[in-house]
């Protein structure tokens, strides 16, 4: 009768040593990649949703106080507007002061970059409007360069977790042109009268940095700036309103 002959069983323990690390090491790295990699696609963009709204935020705040300091409390409504009349007293045509609104518009669009800059440095000391930052945000982040720290338990969409866990940290760099220009609007109001809108459009693109994750943003503001109501005969004539100015481009370096 023929014996059958069974093949031994594979042995774990004959595996060398340096051959089940490597393999042990190889499954960690897989692993690891799968987790960041899920992190990355997945969990990431939803964190970058929010941090690119706080980005905004922060940045609307700078502008704000840029454009209210070097433009809206400098502007002499009078001086803006050059009105002419006619003979009888009547409005002929109205000129808007397209020098004058951009040398103020030159110095807010520096100050915004500058500010920025200073913010993405960790130099929070320098920024003009540190006081109204300060009021909500916290000094120590800004002195590192974040804007804002927000929990990982975001991630599950939940109130009762979204206080906990590790604080992820938000930073924002200025990556791109720092784009501003003036427009105008002219509507009628009432019988025989016009308003007169002036508007401050600055234009910022930035970058929000998470950790493993960062991505451009793109932030457009209108701040109105001045207003002027025009009684009487309206004119036929509107010197450079209804228009928009040339825009001012400052590089971001």
């Amino acid at each position: 009768m023929n014996r059958i002959h069974l093949k031994k069983s594979f042995k774990l323990s004959k595996i060398k040593p340096i051959n089940l690390i490597a393999v042990f090491i190889m499954i960690i790295l897989i692993g690891l990649y799968l987790i960041f990699g899920y992190i990355k696609d997945r969990i990431m963009p939803s964190i970058f949703k929010y941090g690119s709204l706080e980005a905004k935020k922060f940045s609307s705040i700078i502008i704000n106080d840029a454009i209210d300091k070097y433009i809206t409390s400098e502007i002499n409504i009078e001086e803006l507007f050059l009105i002419t009349n006619d003979g009888n007293g009547d409005i002929k045509s109205i000129d808007f002061n397209t020098s004058l609104i951009n040398k103020y518009l030159t110095n807010a669009t520096k100050s915004i970059q500058q500010s920025l800059k200073y913010i993405e440095n960790g130099d929070i000391q320098k920024v003009e409007y540190q006081a109204d930052l300060l009021e909500n945000y916290d000094e120590k982040a800004l002195k590192n360069g974040v804007i804002y720290y927000l929990n990982s338990g975001f991630i599950f969409n939940n109130p009762i977790f979204a206080n906990f866990g590790a604080q992820i940290p938000i930073k924002i760099s200025l990556t791109g042109d720092v784009i501003s220009n003036v427009s105008t609007e002219v509507t009628n109001y009432g019988i025989n009268n016009a308003l007169i809108k002036v508007y401050v459009n600055i234009k910022i693109t930035e970058q929000v940095i998470l950790p493993y994750y960062d991505k451009e943003i793109e932030l457009e503001t209108k701040v109105p700036v001045a207003l002027k109501l025009i009684s009487g005969t309206v004119p036929s004539y509107y010197g450079n309103l209804n228009t928009t100015t040339p825009s001012l481009t400052l590089p971001s370096d």
